[in-house]
């Protein structure tokens, strides 16, 4: 394993801190070596950007694998970051990313994105522009620009080693499902089911109306981050906020890089060349449906058209179901035998047959279920040591490697386009919601409705229905910018 670059501020930062952990060293265990020690020099240096609640468990994780230390700490809440500030007392603690990069740039090696989905792209292009590796949470970004300029980032910054927080994509059950396709298992595909019993927050309400008192911890401004100035609610924050477009990406932004993953690597999809949507409706009264367009809606139904790939021999469609919205289930499969995990899953229909798995890719089976004892292929892909577990150290030790060196199971290259499609997918939904007022002046006019999009994935524009690539690209805020 070759060693990290030993700059002068690094070598500082390794000494300062191995005196504040051991206090008073009389013999430091760099002196004594023994089996299992990580030296300081081979360690990767990490700063955390959000490390409450998912970060937390994140961060701890690259702290597991003994081969990184948590350096520095940024959250903007000091109730979520109490627990990682207490697990890491060492590290110095900041509010403001931006003032943690300008500041210790040259003390640190990787960087952890875990923030709410409107702010991952920000602090992970600054990352990438200083050379650092990093590792964001997915959904890698909250809306498509954002998802190419960082794929095209990782191929400008070849040095920066990359990895999105779908750890599932480092289980087997995505191996046994691609080696089973690969031999030939199942034939052809050409339609796949993903569905999801989220989501477990509110979606298709109103804003509130009641503005709140911001929290002593939390600066409110830094939580906002590049999303539009309003008034601090309840009940927001630290995990609904997932259902509002301004921050989250509702259901598909939760699951879909779980669910999706999988047919991505199977089939090696790119980007989709079409979408269409339907949505569940929330009625307000008789006859009277709601309109929230700043809500995620409560269900959906989505189907996306991929052309077609090597692996291939025609266009391949993808039905998206979320809500508790589930596909119909296979003849194949028996009246009491469970479809996906009961309320996920992923389902692959080929010409010769039929295979799914849950979420994660988890538990991979072929149906009708008598064939997983009749099928017998070899394994052809290496597996990652601790499956999903491992995905955390998977990232740290290629990034101590160097880039080029070990293979990643969620690189940008594969991440950026899975990202893109379930927010294409997103394009549809929030498309459905479009509003005109007729011409005569009485009611509206629902143009995203009924109707397939166009995708021109070159130019990045739906070119049948303008008014949806209004969400193609979000205005920042002022004082905010992808770099």
């Amino acid at each position: 394993m070759s060693q990290l670059p030993e700059t002068p501020s690094r070598r500082t930062f390794l000494k300062q801190g191995a005196a504040a952990t051991a206090g008073i060293i009389i013999v430091p265990r760099f002196v004594l070596g023994g089996k299992g020690y990580t030296a300081p020099s081979d360690q990767l240096l990490i700063a955390g950007v959000g490390v409450g609640g998912k970060g937390e468990s994140d961060i701890a994780m690259f702290a597991k694998s003994g081969k990184a230390r948590i350096a520095y700490l940024c959250d903007v809440d000091d109730r979520r970051a109490a627990n990682s500030r207490k697990a890491f007392p060492q590290a110095k603690y900041y509010k403001d990313w931006r003032k943690m990069f300008e500041k210790e740039h040259k003390h640190f090696d990787a960087v952890s994105v875990s923030t709410p989905d409107h702010n991952h792209a920000m602090p992970t292009m600054a990352a990438m522009q200083l050379g650092k590796h990093v590792y964001v949470q997915k959904p890698l970004t909250h809306d498509i620009f954002e998802a190419r300029a960082l794929t095209d980032a990782a191929k400008r910054y070849p040095k920066v080693v990359t990895q999105m927080g779908n750890q599932g994509s480092s289980n087997d059950g995505v191996r046994q499902l691609m080696e089973w396709y690969d031999a030939g298992t199942i034939g052809d595909v050409h339609t796949i089911y993903c569905w999801t019993d989220r989501p477990v927050w509110p979606q298709g309400i109103a804003w509130p109306k009641t503005k709140a008192t911001v929290p002593a911890e939390l600066d409110w401004d830094l939580w906002l981050g590049s999303a539009p100035q309003r008034d601090y609610v309840d009940h927001l924050i630290p995990f609904n906020w997932r259902g509002w477009w301004d921050y989250g990406t509702g259901a598909l932004g939760d699951m879909g890089c779980h669910l999706l993953e999988a047919p991505f690597r199977v089939l090696d999809l790119k980007y989709a060349n079409s979408v269409q949507a339907s949505v569940g409706s929330v009625y307000v009264d008789e006859f009277k449906r709601g309109y929230f367009p700043e809500s995620c809606p409560p269900s959906s139904h989505v189907t996306l058209t991929f052309p077609k790939t090597d692996k291939t021999k025609g266009d391949i469609t993808v039905h998206w179901m979320d809500g508790g919205i589930q596909p119909e289930r296979p003849d194949e499969l028996g009246p009491n035998e469970l479809f996906g995990d009961g309320g996920n899953g992923t389902l692959f229909i080929g010409t010769k047959g039929k295979m799914m798995a849950s979420t994660y890719a988890e538990n991979p089976r072929l149906l009708p279920l008598s064939r997983n004892q009749e099928v017998n292929v070899p394994k052809t892909l290496a597996r990652v040591p601790g499956q999903a577990n491992g995905h955390y150290a998977q990232w740290v030790e290629a990034s101590i490697a160097g880039a080029g060196k070990m293979k990643l199971s969620s690189p940008f290259e594969l991440a950026g386009p899975l990202t893109e499609a379930l927010l294409m997918a997103n394009l549809a939904i929030r498309g459905y919601d479009l509003q005109k007022p007729k011409a005569s002046g009485n009611g509206f006019d629902y143009p995203g409705r009924g109707r397939k999009l166009l995708w021109d994935n070159n130019q990045m524009r739906i070119t049948n229905l303008d008014e949806v690539n209004q969400f193609i690209k979000r205005d920042y805020r002022q004082g905010w910018k992808l770099a």
